[in-house]
């Protein structure tokens, strides 16, 4: 039987006035991040437009796009105050007042240093393997059992709530921010300003540098909690401003949607996000599994969706010789490494994740935390860890030559996603390869040749 909303939110919110008086006795270090993540607000002004040490090295991006050539930085970065007086007038349509916008923005100064990771986000430049080596380590898994067991009430509710696996939340909680100990220390309203007038997103960041003014507006926040990555998101869960804007709650029912220091905010916000994104409840998001003998790599593609029941047919097997729970779910074939490395097949949920953060590595790091947090095991087969990973640079070069070549990429961003690895796949084809759409070395040093 559901527990009625006001109901729900006044357990919660004891629940987590309990947590809180239990972590004042604790004996914890000052700096730890439970600390830290429940620590009060202050009420300081926005904070200080300092670089922290930080400067940009004043080399061009990696992207080859004309906004990150050094000459444009430093063009943009000179007209800066301009750009955001430029912003006025959409912030006052915002409802924010003009004392407010001079108060949010006074001083303001642009950090150059984000210019030298706009075009190196992790996800997209590691290896798979290396990716979830950092994310789905020994330390992340027991430090996640410790958090899923003392917030099991309020992770319990909120589950009944929404109807997210709550193995999955705490995944993204220590993916994020590594259970809210590394969520970031620059300014939001500074690293949006600034990515809203320099740089290759500007429109983008425009919209998060106006709803980042809202959020203060409102008091969600206090301004100087307000404090993140260098993209903007915040919080230990990592909320953009516009997806806070969408999906935030206010789960202990407090009157703020603080997710920056209400566990029980944090954790029903990312839920939320979820089930309204398409999460099915009681499912899982994909299996590791073993392909037979002279596959068909023509079929691993998200576009070639079949059902488990299916999929076992061609010859494909679960890892650990494990049988599919639903055999009539509908998956496609993954191979993040290519033939040389683990095949998975991706479930509705896996989706649901990647519209959380739209990297595969990421999504894959998600899915197999939650799954050592419930006591599941490693993966069954090896990465290809002799594999030479492609710098960021050689992955521009790779779409450009792939284009070159007449396997159209779109505009090359150095960002593998399904139509990147179409065109290998269509490549390799042509070339007598193995047609698995991994973006290797080897397909780098074919395409290179006259």
């Amino acid at each position: 039987m559901a527990i009625p909303a006001p109901i729900l939110r006044f357990a919660v919110a004891s629940l987590v006035a309990a947590a809180l008086a239990q972590s004042a006795l604790a004996q914890e270090k000052p700096d730890n991040w439970l600390t830290r993540l429940f620590q009060p607000p202050a009420t300081a002004a926005v904070p200080a437009p300092v670089g922290g040490g930080r400067e940009w090295s004043g080399q061009s991006g990696a992207s080859g796009s004309p906004l990150m050539t050094a000459d444009a930085i430093r063009a943009a970065a000179a007209a800066f105050g301009d750009c955001l007086a430029g912003l006025w007038p959409a912030a006052e349509r915002r409802g924010i007042p003009r004392a407010s916008f001079a108060r949010y923005t006074a001083g303001l100064t642009p950090d150059l240093s984000i210019m030298d990771l706009l075009d190196a986000q992790p996800e997209f430049s590691k290896s798979p393997w290396d990716y979830l080596d950092l994310l789905v380590s020994d330390e992340r898994i027991a430090r996640g059992r410790e958090v899923l067991a003392q917030y099991t009430p309020v992770f319990a509710a909120i589950e009944r709530a929404y109807g997210i696996d709550r193995h999955i939340l705490a995944a993204i909680w220590g993916v994020e921010s590594k259970y809210g100990a590394m969520g970031g220390d620059r300014s939001v309203v500074r690293s949006t300003a600034t990515l809203a007038c320099v740089g290759r997103r500007r429109d983008y960041f425009r919209e998060e540098f106006l709803s980042a003014l809202e959020i203060l507006q409102r008091s969600d926040v206090a301004p100087d909690r307000l404090v993140g990555s260098w993209a903007g998101a915040f919080g230990p869960t990592q909320f953009m401003p516009t997806t806070f804007k969408r999906y935030a709650v206010d789960f202990d029912g407090d009157g703020r949607r603080n997710v920056v220091d209400s566990v029980a905010d944090v954790i029903a916000s990312t839920a939320n996000n979820l089930q309204a994104d398409g999460w099915v409840r009681g499912k899982s998001w994909g299996y590791e599994v073993v392909l037979p003998p002279n596959f068909n790599y023509l079929l691993a593609d998200r576009s070639r969706q079949m059902t488990l029941r299916q999929w076992v047919a061609l010859g494909i097997k679960r890892a650990g010789d494990k049988a599919f729970p639903w055999p009539s779910d509908r998956a496609y074939l993954l191979l993040p490494a290519g033939a040389g490395g683990p095949g998975f097949l991706m479930l509705e949920n896996f989706s649901v994740i990647m519209k959380y953060n739209p990297a595969e590595a990421y999504a894959l790091a998600i899915g197999h935390l939650a799954d050592r947090l419930r006591g599941g095991a490693p993966f069954v087969q090896a990465w290809p860890r002799d594999e030479r990973v492609l710098t960021v640079a050689d992955r521009y070069e790779l779409q450009q030559l792939l284009a070159r070549h007449g396997f159209g990429v779109g505009e090359p961003d150095g960002l593998f996603g399904p139509r990147t690895r179409i065109a290998i796949r269509n490549f390799q084809v042509a070339t007598g390869q193995i047609p698995d759409g991994f973006a290797s070395s080897l397909v780098l040093d074919r395409l290179r040749r006259p």
